[in-house]
């Protein structure tokens, strides 16, 4: 539970964010309705997003043979910007964002904020595990857990089985125990 806690607020945070850039930098009128678009706009990209991409591209793959590979890009690009183009559709009907400026002002107004989107998604994804470490830490600290994960570092862990131990020290170093003790053994003779 809290980790979908922390990752929803991490990117409910990041997402209000990138929406009062929509509204500046666009015809899109965000405005104070940030706040709901930006719950919004996080539910549709945490439990909607995934499920459309994946639907997107199930669909696209029953050609995949037939294309080059700038054209598998290409179509990359295109699901994506149709997945964010839904998602700020759906964004804009489900909050008080709006759309200005006449005809012009509508087709910006609809064009520009997917791409917004897909450029925040591309800078949250490069973020995301510090994002949601450091807001998983504030969360412990409010809540009056541990409030590091250095503090679990330093107290010694209690394997509970012989296998459970080998693999703690396989993934501190990347040797089995086998490798281990080979190499203890080539550092004595």
């Amino acid at each position: 539970m809290k980790k979908w806690i922390v990752r929803f607020v991490s990117l409910l945070v990041f997402n209000i964010v990138v929406l009062l850039v929509i509204g500046f930098l666009t015809p899109a009128r965000v405005g104070w309705s940030a706040v709901w678009a930006g719950i919004v706009l996080t539910a549709l990209s945490i439990w909607i997003k995934p499920a459309v991409h994946r639907w997107f591209l199930s669909m696209a793959a029953r050609s995949a043979n037939q294309r080059t590979r700038a054209g598998e890009k290409v179509i990359e690009f295109l699901l994506a910007f149709a997945v964010a183009f839904l998602v700020w559709i759906v964004t804009v009907w489900l909050s008080g964002v709006s759309i200005g400026g006449g005809i012009f002002g509508a087709f910006w107004g609809y064009v520009l904020p997917p791409v917004i989107l897909l450029i925040g998604w591309a800078i949250y994804d490069t973020i995301d595990d510090r994002v949601e470490a450091h807001a998983g830490a504030l969360y412990d600290k409010a809540s009056g857990g541990r409030t590091t994960a250095v503090s679990d570092a330093s107290t010694p862990a209690v394997p509970q089985n012989p296998a459970a131990a080998a693999g703690r020290r396989e993934l501190n170093d990347g040797l089995t125990d086998e490798q281990r003790r080979m190499l203890d053994e080539l550092g004595k003779s």
